[in-house]
């Protein structure tokens, strides 16, 4: 039972830490990635789809991404729809070929994108520690139930201190390699 539980909270500290790699990489660095306009929802065919299921994107160099939605009539819309998305881009039309040309990052602006990066690191870090609460909270259930001993409660509550700072550090390493990323030129 116990192993269970350090288990369970090892695989949703390390979804912690997928979310936080899948939320960064919308995080625009200098360089172009098909990730920035994953969130970008599309309205085809009567419903919101994402951007993937009706173009094709992909990076041209590395300052700009190359869109080309599968049926002619979706153009139009794909357009609107990255107008209106909050990345900030103006995309350039040419027939059926829509353009999104990233500009340079000013100082500033990677100076801002890093307290961005920051937060999200720390949000992962607060859901990582909620994690470890409510597992130390289910060893003290068991020992309430007389599952376990204290000897054993003491035992799994190091272990699940040990597994989350390891979750903690690979955060850190995260967003470390993010800040690294934004910050070079």
């Amino acid at each position: 039972m116990l192993n269970e539980i350090k288990k369970d909270a090892q695989t949703r500290m390390a979804k912690s830490i997928d979310a936080l790699r899948h939320t960064l990489v919308k995080v625009r660095t200098g360089r172009a990635s098909t990730g920035l306009v994953d969130s970008i929802r599309v309205s085809a065919y009567g419903s919101d789809v994402p951007l993937s299921q009706v173009a094709a994107v992909s990076v041209s160099d590395s300052r700009s991404l190359v869109i080309q939605p599968w049926d002619k009539a979706m153009v139009g819309v794909v357009e609107k729809a990255i107008l209106a998305s909050d990345l900030g881009l103006t995309p350039n039309t040419a027939g059926t070929t829509i353009r999104l040309n990233l500009p340079a990052l000013t100082e500033e602006r990677r100076r801002d994108l890093t307290k961005v990066v920051h937060a999200e690191g720390e949000d992962a870090k607060v859901a990582i520690r909620n994690i470890r609460r409510d597992a130390n909270q289910q060893v003290k259930e068991l020992l309430k139930d007389k599952s376990v001993t204290e000897d054993d409660v003491r035992r799994s509550e190091d272990e699940i201190q040990k597994i989350t700072d390891k979750a903690i550090k690979d955060v850190d390493d995260v967003v470390k390699a993010k800040e690294q990323e934004l910050m070079a030129v």
